[in-house]
């Protein structure tokens, strides 16, 4: 799936697309007046992921008016990131920006990102002023980040975000990842020796809204963290151990007042709590094996990340 040419001078840019159809005419409008002032050769790359809109037909008519837009269609929905994966492996020039297709990440925002790059960075990302979400939402991506700086590690996981300008040669760190579930900070985190922020404004949707609830971004974060950290074993085993020391400490308490007390009986109550606490321990430690055992499985399928449809575009 990865291009096999080597990126040339310029700038590409990737946008996921997902039910963005009412929003599309206005980026590339706003970006056909950026980037010629950033690169002479430049190119903007929308993967439509799976929109229930007419996003795929608006794609179709930029890339008619606009020779420097390509289009491409994924076979069904697969994730933002999946969709990104596929524009970032296609991309033709040594500079790939990616940010959403919603207008919250200003393109007039672009050139901070690339003056920074061009100081020696490797990946240099557009964190928000002020973040345009609700609470649940800025809740929710203060655990991401979280989780991303226990994935990533301290220093990329402070600066990660969907805006985002990086070297295209940090591809061939991932050239040969395989499987469905995947992060792009993660894959670039195996290649990026420099990472950096700048800050950058952050606005309100266009129009629609975000396709992330919650409770997505709650399965994200544990995505996150079973995929590409080993936590969630090191929390069971450290459970696991806790369990067994406060079992040994039970025992000897049962054992040595049974010898002082020869009358003292261990009630149904107390062998009750201890037998729950126990199997629930457990359960707990062979579920989050199990959940590692089954993303291997599924790693080992060889399912891939995205499947396109149909490419258009110079």
């Amino acid at each position: 799936m990865t291009s096999t040419k080597m990126p040339t001078p310029g700038c590409s840019v990737v946008v996921p697309v997902y039910n963005g159809q009412k929003s599309l005419q206005e980026l590339a409008q706003r970006l056909s007046a950026v980037l010629p002032a950033l690169a002479e050769d430049y190119e903007l790359i929308l993967v439509n992921d799976g929109s229930a809109d007419a996003s795929w037909i608006e794609i179709q008519a930029l890339v008619r008016d606009r020779p420097w837009v390509r289009g491409i269609n994924l076979m069904r929905n697969y994730g933002q990131h999946n969709a990104l994966l596929a524009g970032i492996q296609r991309a033709r020039f040594d500079t790939i920006v990616t940010l959403d297709d919603d207008l919250q990440h200003p393109p007039e925002e672009l050139p901070k990102l690339l003056e920074k790059l061009r100081e020696g960075w490797d990946v240099v990302y557009g964190r928000p002023e002020e973040r345009s979400h609700d609470l649940w939402r800025n809740v929710a991506s203060r655990l991401i980040k979280g989780v991303l700086r226990i994935v990533l590690g301290a220093q990329m996981g402070a600066h990660s975000s969907a805006f985002r300008a990086f070297r295209a040669k940090l591809r061939q760190g991932f050239a040969g990842f395989a499987g469905v579930e995947l992060s792009v900070d993660v894959l670039l985190s195996w290649s990026a020796r420099r990472v950096t922020h700048v800050l950058v404004a952050h606005h309100p949707r266009h129009a629609g809204k975000s396709g992330y609830t919650f409770v997505k971004l709650m399965k994200l974060a544990f995505e996150l963290l079973t995929g590409y950290s080993a936590l969630p074993l090191r929390i069971a085993s450290a459970v696991g151990l806790s369990t067994s020391v406060f079992g040994i400490a039970m025992f000897f308490y049962v054992v040595i007042r049974r010898l002082l007390q020869t009358e003292y009986t261990p009630g149904f109550a107390f062998q009750a709590a201890e037998i729950a606490l126990f199997a629930g321990m457990q359960l707990f430690a062979i579920g989050v094996i199990g959940e590692y055992i089954a993303k291997l499985h599924f790693r080992t399928m060889g399912k891939p990340p995205y499947v396109i449809d149909e490419e258009i575009g110079e």
